[in-house]
């Protein structure tokens, strides 16, 4: 039987804008079925173009993509999109769908017909009432509503999940517990999950790899814990520094 888990693999991927600009350069890696990656990097690092060649968001300008060996513009945008969660910043929810509605766009899409049981199963999921399907996203708080993201992504059972800054507007309560409710349902729903975060100590205390972008390329390739320990490289070394110290700091406050 084959394995359900959504392996990834990138080889030589490569994207040059107008005028030459280079956003990923020659980037080739693999990443396992049933992971939590994380991409790292400062800003304009290529993190996000390279997570959004995974499902045809961006076309590399050169290299190729494959899910489970299969590349991915081997088959139409939508069908692959709809085996693949995405969750983004800014959710996206349509404003005038209810929560119920959004959430089962994917659903209607892909011609599923008793969706409101779906739903409510969903919404139970990311720790939401049923009772929310009834309202309209302008009701949520931001938790909620990207909540509510989470539960459109994972609608149709995709084994992949793609995250791109989905916690950067929260509040650190709200983003913290986010953090671990997607962690948990990874782990429940045997998820390959891919997060881009600017958040070095997000990206430690989430995912058990952590790839570290710098000029389109990858630049550190390590466990949180080998990152910990120096092993990770110059850039990744920088980006370790600030929550260490943050913490030292913290812990000089409380003596």
């Amino acid at each position: 039987m084959p394995d359900p888990l959504r392996s990834v693999a990138l080889e030589g991927v490569s994207k040059t804008y107008a005028k030459g600009a280079r956003a990923v350069d020659g980037v080739s890696l693999k990443i396992a079925g049933g992971s939590f990656v994380a991409l790292v990097g400062a800003s304009g690092s290529g993190k996000s173009t390279l997570l959004k060649m995974v499902n045809r968001l961006i076309a590399p300008s050169e290299g190729r993509v494959l899910i489970d060996g299969e590349p991915v513009d081997a088959e139409p945008p939508h069908l692959l999109r709809r085996r693949i969660g995405y969750v983004f910043q800014n959710v996206g929810l349509f404003p005038h769908l209810t929560v119920g509605e959004n959430v089962a766009i994917g659903l209607k899409l892909a011609g599923t017909t008793d969706r409101q049981a779906r739903v409510a199963e969903l919404l139970r999921l990311v720790d939401l009432p049923e009772a929310m399907a009834a309202r309209l996203p302008d009701a949520l708080s931001g938790g909620q509503r990207q909540r509510v993201g989470v539960a459109r992504a994972l609608a149709t059972s995709p084994k992949l999940l793609l995250m791109d800054e989905p916690f950067g507007a929260l509040d650190p309560v709200t983003r913290d517990a986010l953090g671990k409710a997607i962690r948990a349902l990874h782990e429940t729903m045997g998820l390959t999950t891919i997060l881009v975060t600017h958040d070095m100590a997000e990206a430690l205390l989430l995912a058990d790899r952590i790839l570290v972008m710098e000029a389109g390329r990858v630049v550190g390739d390590a466990s949180p814990r080998d990152l910990l320990a120096g092993k990770g490289g110059a850039a990744a070394d920088a980006l370790v520094a600030v929550p260490r110290e943050q913490a030292e700091r913290l812990a000089a406050l409380a003596r």
